[in-house]
């Protein structure tokens, strides 16, 4: 693992869709912050593999947790949904995005933060740097829960190879656990 003590990992800008209002997982450090730390972390080897070789998943250190914040909230009889038409980038396919509308965030336990090996993005020339690896997302994972699964419309659009997607197989199991969480989890609409 020497070759990781001059790992670089540049802002892809993808990333940069997860600010505040956006429905997705925020942060109040700057991307260039977080950027930092993945790169640190990497160095570090305090990562796990992702869903296909040249992807990994970062640990934030826990004194940084508190800086990520995660609009989502845990259904209940109550929650009220709204599902809307819309897509993630202008070249990608429409799909329906189902947000709650009411409840209390969730507390997190752990974020993770989501790097893409840059020959990995260079097969849907969706690299925005010459870095070694780019910070794409990061996640935020509700207490309680072990593995955030990746969720099934991100896990369609790789599997078929969509526009926007990188290709990936997944297992029966992984595709029942993903709607399995995303039935007793929604983010709230903000």
């Amino acid at each position: 693992m020497d070759s990781l003590k001059k790992v670089t990992v540049g802002i892809n800008s993808f990333v940069k869709r997860q600010i505040k209002g956006s429905g997705k997982t925020y942060s109040t450090l700057s991307f260039e912050l977080i950027r930092k730390h993945a790169e640190d972390r990497l160095k570090l080897n305090k990562f796990i593999p992702g869903y296909r070789s040249g992807v990994v998943l970062v640990s934030v250190e826990t004194k940084l947790i508190n800086c990520f914040i995660c609009p989502m909230v845990k259904i209940k009889s109550s929650t009220q949904l709204e599902s809307t038409v819309k897509r993630r980038r202008q070249n990608e396919e429409l799909y329906i995005s189902t947000k709650a509308i009411n409840g209390e965030p969730i507390k997190i336990s752990a974020v993770d933060l989501i790097l893409y090996r840059n020959d990995v993005l260079k097969e849907t020339n969706e690299n925005d740097t010459n870095q070694d690896w780019e910070l794409i997302a990061f996640q935020a994972i509700p207490q309680g829960v072990e593995k955030m699964p990746m969720g099934p419309i991100t896990m369609m659009r790789n599997q078929l190879c969509l526009k926007g997607g990188t290709k990936a197989l997944y297992e029966t199991e992984e595709w029942a656990e993903s709607v399995h969480f995303w039935q007793k989890y929604a983010l709230l609409k903000q």
